[in-house]
């Protein structure tokens, strides 16, 4: 029943149970996993701040695409808000799928990550809106485990899109290690151990699905991109949280990196076919450009440099690839199909 109502193009498991296409255009339709898009902007809008400061870049760059980050995010929380009223049990349906609900993180990561892109524009906003992330990541993260504990959970559906709760938590410290509350710090800390322990659990769990259980729907390959999430925001947090780049925040990239080049060859294949669910890979990617600019910065190693920069290269080409064909699926109707 809650497939039924589910958006066609979301990702989820299509072998799980068939989803009938809707043959007009509605609002209804719009998924919710369409707010990765945020997310994957809001990363390019942090790397491009970060070669500015290590590199020289334009600073130009990157607060223009914040300021399109954040419009997108204005522009698809209308449409959202707009689903919800008119259509409050396709919402129900979403949040309560045990696959696209978890996609509900990345309205709460988008707003973390927002707050750090206003941050240089408006204090009180980035305060604003890292609180309210805050609140949602903690809420969704409890929501989602607590899920999975009612047992008899099909194996089969521990899929890249679980580990979302475990990154948006690890997204905490990311966004919120210089904020002045006094309660910020603690927050921080504990915010780093549960992402952390989360990403840990559900990260084995997905792992031994992906070995022991029937490949992903092709509709769903470029989730395994999340997979490289919780290394290379791990590290983002870690490094924050410590103040420096150690050992251990070594070990945290070059895992990230090593999955990244692990997955890349599935995800980027010929003959794929585009949908929403490709803004699954924008966030990850730009996680570890960030940490890739942070991390050859430290060690100013130029082998380091180079990896940093390709990444960040990678990042434009496709989130502009993936922009130009959301624009293209939303004029013609079919988003929303």
């Amino acid at each position: 029943m809650q497939n039924q109502v589910l958006n066609p193009s979301s990702p989820v498991i299509s072998s799980i149970a068939p989803v009938a296409p809707r043959a007009e255009a509605s609002v209804r339709n719009l998924p919710v996993n369409l707010f990765a898009s945020v997310m994957g902007l809001s990363g390019l809008a942090l790397a491009w701040r970060l070669a500015h400061d290590s590199l020289g870049a334009p600073a130009i760059v990157g607060e223009a695409v914040g300021a399109f980050a954040l419009g997108v995010f204005v522009l698809i929380s209308v449409g959202y808000l707009t689903k919800l009223v008119r259509h409050p049990q396709a919402v129900q349906a979403e949040f309560l799928h045990p696959v696209a609900g978890n996609f509900f993180g990345t309205i709460a990561i988008s707003i973390l990550l927002l707050s750090a892109v206003v941050a240089p524009y408006s204090a009180p906003l980035a305060h604003l809106a890292w609180t309210v992330g805050l609140l949602a990541t903690l809420v969704l993260s409890f929501v989602g485990l607590s899920r999975l504990l009612k047992g008899q959970v099909d194996a089969s559906l521990a899929v890249p899109a679980w580990i979302l709760p475990g990154v948006a938590t690890l997204d905490i410290p990311v966004t919120g290690a210089h904020m002045p509350m006094a309660w910020a710090p603690e927050l921080n800390l504990a915010a780093s151990a549960i992402g952390a322990v989360l990403a840990l659990v559900l990260f084995t769990m997905i792992i031994g699905r992906l070995v022991h259980r029937d490949p992903l729907a092709p509709a769903m390959e470029p989730s395994l991109m999340i997979l490289v999430a919780p290394f290379a925001v791990g590290f983002l947090a870690y490094t924050n949280i410590v103040g420096e780049i150690d050992r251990f925040a070594s070990l945290l990239f070059y895992f990230g990196l090593f999955m990244f080049a692990v997955v890349a060859p599935k995800v980027f294949r010929r003959g794929a076919t585009f949908s929403p669910s490709w803004w699954a890979i924008g966030f990850p990617v730009a996680a570890l450009a960030n940490a890739a600019l942070k991390y050859a910065g430290s060690r100013a190693s130029e082998p380091l440099w180079v990896i940093a920069v390709a990444l960040l290269v990678v990042l434009n080409l496709a989130l502009a690839v993936l922009t130009v064909k959301t624009v293209r699926l939303a004029l013609n109707g079919k988003l929303f199909a």
